[in-house]
This record gives structure tokens, C-alpha cells and sequence, in this order.
């Protein structure tokens, strides 16, 4: 009877070496099919009052609760999401995507005219953005589509032009449906979206 006890400790040191390892995950910082030199270097807050395009600023970023989380969201069934906690966001989505939304504009439009609020003393905006990512996840399938449905509305800070909203849903293929493929659309759709808000 005493060697009960320590077959069940051995067991459950057994199962607890067995646990898969933790795999992170993250979303790189160049878009899909762009060069990887650097974007250029933000200028001071004087330099860019003097510039000639109206400076843009990029306010609050909001993402659905459900993907405010380590482990990367899957598709199963109709309506179930699937969590693996071996599998995780190097860095949280709340974190990264106004990140790389800021990067991806700075991209398209230079790095003086996009600009994260709160703005340094004696910075105005021309236009202030704000998004509201509804939807970002995969539809289970035999061919697995990444899909991001976006909110953005541009306001005027001086208060002169009503609000201006848009709403548009991307669709991107996950390749083969692997964690990686899914990670790699997760970024293609975000970049995509931020030539859908520079162009309006």
C-alpha cells in the first residue's frame, strides 16, 4: 500500500514531462511581398508641423475580446473557436496591431505624417483614425480563408467635417491551414487593410 503513493507521483511527473512544448508565434513586421529595408526614421515633432501633407493620427485600436489572449484562436465546427495552449502570440494582438497598422500607413504614406495620439506638445492632426477590427479569424473549411471584418472612421479634430465611416471585409487563404500559414494571413490581412484606410 506505501508504494501507491509514489506510482501516482511517478505518473504525474511523467504526464507533466510529456506536456508539448510552447510555440510562439508572431507577426512580422514587413507586409507580405514589400522589401524588408527599413521604413524611415520618424522626424521631430517640428519637422513634421512644417510638412506639407496634413498629419494623420492614429488614435484608440479596438480588437473583439475573444482575441485579446496568448493562445492563437482556431476554427472548429460552425461556431466553436479552438484555443491551443501549446500555441501563442509572441505578442498580444492588442499590442501588435496598432503597431503594425502605424508601420503599415508609415509605409504607404511616410513616417511624417502618421503619428500614434496622444501627439507630442505643438502637433496638430489633420485627420484623426479610429478602427474597430470586428472580426479576425478563420472559417473552417477544407480550404481554410483567414477573414477581417474592419470598422475605420476618420474624424476631424477641429470639429468642422462630420465623421467619415467605412467598413469592408477582407478575405485572405490560409494556405494549408497550419498555425504558420494562419499567422502568415493574419498579416496579409492586416496590411490590407491598411491600404483600404490610406486610399479613403
Amino acid at each position: 500500500m506505501k508504494a501507491v503513493p509514489v506510482l501516482i507521483g511517478l505518473s504525474l511527473l511523467a504526464a507533466c514531462g510529456s506536456s508539448p512544448q510552447v510555440q510562439y508565434y508572431q507577426l512580422r513586421a514587413e507586409p507580405p511581398g514589400t522589401s524588408s529595408s527599413p521604413i524611415a526614421a520618424p522626424v521631430s515633432a517640428d519637422s513634421a508641423a512644417s510638412a506639407s501633407a496634413g498629419i494623420w493620427a492614429l488614435g484608440p485600436v479596438q480588437i473583439p475580446e475573444y482575441l485579446d489572449r496568448d493562445a492563437i484562436v482556431r476554427p472548429s465546427g460552425q461556431a466553436m473557436l479552438r484555443l491551443t495552449p501549446s500555441e501563442r502570440w509572441a505578442e498580444s494582438l492588442r499590442d501588435a496591431i496598432p503597431r503594425l497598422l502605424q508601420q503599415d500607413l508609415a509605409r504607404l504614406h511616410g513616417s511624417a505624417r502618421i503619428w500614434r495620439l496622444p501627439l507630442p506638445p505643438g502637433l496638430s492632426a489633420e485627420r484623426q483614425l479610429r478602427v474597430d477590427i470586428q472580426r479576425l479569424d478563420a472559417d473552417a473549411g477544407p480550404r481554410p480563408l483567414l477573414v477581417l471584418l474592419a470598422r475605420w472612421t476618420w474624424l476631424d479634430p477641429s470639429g468642422r467635417q462630420p465623421p467619415q465611416v467605412h467598413e469592408q471585409r477582407f478575405e485572405v487563404p490560409a494556405g494549408d491551414g497550419s498555425t504558420d500559414a494562419l499567422v502568415a494571413a493574419h498579416r496579409a490581412a492586416l496590411w490590407a487593410l491598411a491600404q483600404a484606410i490610406g486610399a479613403h
